[in-house]
């Protein structure tokens, strides 16, 4: 979003007590977002995502009641997790898979909530049965027709989703979508209002296949529109960490 520099708008935090500090006010503000549209705060989660933050730094965050945290990289969120090991915190893996880090995956992450394709899903699928685990997985949802940006089109979902019933190691959880990078909250929402038109549909058609059906959208600029829009899950970087140095184009394509 326009408006404040990063560093000015979300200053790093680097005490246990900046951490409490910052939760507690994105918490606040989901809780508030909520009840303006009439639903139970306690309906959404928060997942606050460490990418790019040391791993001393994401201890201070656990210590200050994180319990699941998301990473965009695959070789990053690994690390993270074997240095964290003894945290017994949860990883959430919420950026693009290719299939030769899913034996990595397997291995480690308790969610993902990328999942586009069959060929990662079968790659996931077999590793996972060779670790006698399962994996939470959101789909990912192209919701702004933006041809850089990964996910399935709205209405390759159903089809998608019916073909994953498949594969018994992985547990479908519901859907997840990046909205317009823009000032326009208007467009903003409308991705939103798309990926939850989706989750209706397909529900309305088989329920089974989405399972509790959740709905993994907005992130620090724009939480709060996706709150009022039925999100289930936001995904919160800078606003508990600090500004991030490295550019979103790091980590999202376009």
């Amino acid at each position: 979003m326009a408006g404040m520099s990063g560093a000015q708008q979300y200053p790093d935090a680097v005490t246990v007590d900046d951490f409490r500090a910052n939760l507690a006010a994105v918490r606040a503000r989901i809780d508030a977002a909520a009840q303006r549209v009439g639903r139970d705060p306690a309906q959404i989660r928060l997942l606050p995502v460490s990418k790019t933050v040391p791993a001393d730094r994401v201890r201070l965050a656990i210590e200050a009641g994180c319990t699941m945290l998301g990473e965009n990289k695959v070789q990053e969120a690994k690390a993270k997790a074997a240095d964290l090991a003894d945290t017994g915190v949860a990883w959430s893996l919420i950026g693009h898979l290719q299939t030769n880090k899913a034996k990595d995956v397997a291995a480690f992450a308790d969610e993902f909530q990328a999942l586009d394709s069959l060929r990662v899903a079968r790659a996931l699928d077999r590793r996972l049965q060779a670790a006698g685990r399962q994996l939470d997985v959101l789909v990912q949802v192209n919701t702004s027709a933006e041809e850089q940006k990964y996910g399935l089109a709205p209405d390759e979902v159903d089809t998608f989703l019916r073909d994953l019933a498949e594969f018994e190691t992985l547990r479908v959880r519901g859907l997840m979508t990046l909205a317009l990078f823009t000032d326009d909250t208007e467009r903003i929402r409308a991705c939103f209002r798309r990926l939850r038109a989706v989750r209706d549909r397909v529900r309305a058609e088989d329920p089974a296949l989405l399972g509790p059906g959740e709905l993994s959208m907005g992130m620090s600029g724009d939480y709060e529109l996706a709150v009022e829009e039925g999100s289930t899950c936001v995904r919160v970087g800078q606003a508990i960490f600090g500004a991030r140095a490295t550019p979103d184009a790091y980590y999202w394509p376009g």
